[in-house]
């Protein structure tokens, strides 16, 4: 992200839209440059809120939910709906490491910590953050060793959408773990059908795509000061999957 932002901004584009997981440490001095240069800067998906104050004046605003708050929300839905408790144990594969990012991993872990069950963590490393599909042997791995697991929260879109094959490859038949995770696309519709994704937090990402480009447009054409936008923190499941599938499979939820 930090090399495509550089790479933006030779452009001298009019705006750039940017998610904020490298963090203020990592991104602040390159939107600094760009400021400086006259370009339009605002985040989107994970907060930058050293950015986001100093810059709200020029156009600098932020479009997504707290990282925080969705983990620990679907961490105690989680809990509500697959009837948790103490002692039960669950595994949170996400992105601690990421200094803003990893907060909605950390909302993950506290919300079950506080409901009483036994949580592991993983760190999703590069090479799966890419392709998620090689996780596989990782989480087949976490399985076998501990059969007892009873949820999986996977805190990346691309894991979400590939718990089917975790599953499988796991010798699980649907249900037999809760798979939870984020947001709402066309694969993680089809994984929830199959039965192995149980839950998973709409925080409607088609906004966070949408909103931030509107947001240029109204700094640049009618100077609007930074908007922060919250999109939401719905949850999908079995139940009311097929109501929002269509709009998924067109990419608008």
């Amino acid at each position: 992200m930090i090399s495509q932002f550089k790479e933006a901004v030779v452009a001298e584009p009019d705006g750039i839209c940017i998610m904020g997981h490298p963090g203020d440490d990592a991104f602040d001095p390159l939107i600094d440059d760009a400021e400086s240069r006259g370009i339009i800067v605002t985040s989107q998906n994970t907060e930058l809120p050293i950015a986001e104050a100093k810059y709200c004046a020029n156009g600098f605003g932020y479009v997504g939910a707290s990282n925080y708050s969705a983990g620990h929300k679907l961490a105690k839905q989680a809990v509500l709906e697959f009837g948790l408790g103490e002692g039960d144990k669950a595994l949170v594969w996400g992105l601690l490491a990421q200094e803003t990012r990893g907060l909605r991993s950390q909302g993950c872990i506290d919300g079950l910590e506080e409901a009483g069950l036994i949580v592991d963590y993983m760190e999703i490393s590069d090479e799966i953050n890419k392709d998620a599909t090689l996780g596989t042997p990782v989480v087949t791995g976490y399985i076998a060793a501990n059969p007892d697991v009873k949820l999986i929260i996977t805190d990346h879109g691309g894991l979400t959408s590939t718990v089917v094959t975790y599953g499988k490859a796991a010798g699980l038949a649907p249900g037999e773990v809760n798979f939870a995770g984020f947001d709402l696309s066309a694969a993680s519709v089809e994984a929830i059908r199959s039965g192995y994704l149980r839950l998973v937090i709409d925080r409607q990402p088609f906004l966070q795509g949408y909103l931030p480009i509107l947001q240029v447009c109204l700094t640049k054409e009618y100077y609007f000061a930074g908007l922060h936008i919250d999109t939401g923190s719905g949850f999908v499941n079995a139940d009311n999957v097929e109501i929002l599938a269509g709009l998924a499979e067109k990419g608008i939820r």
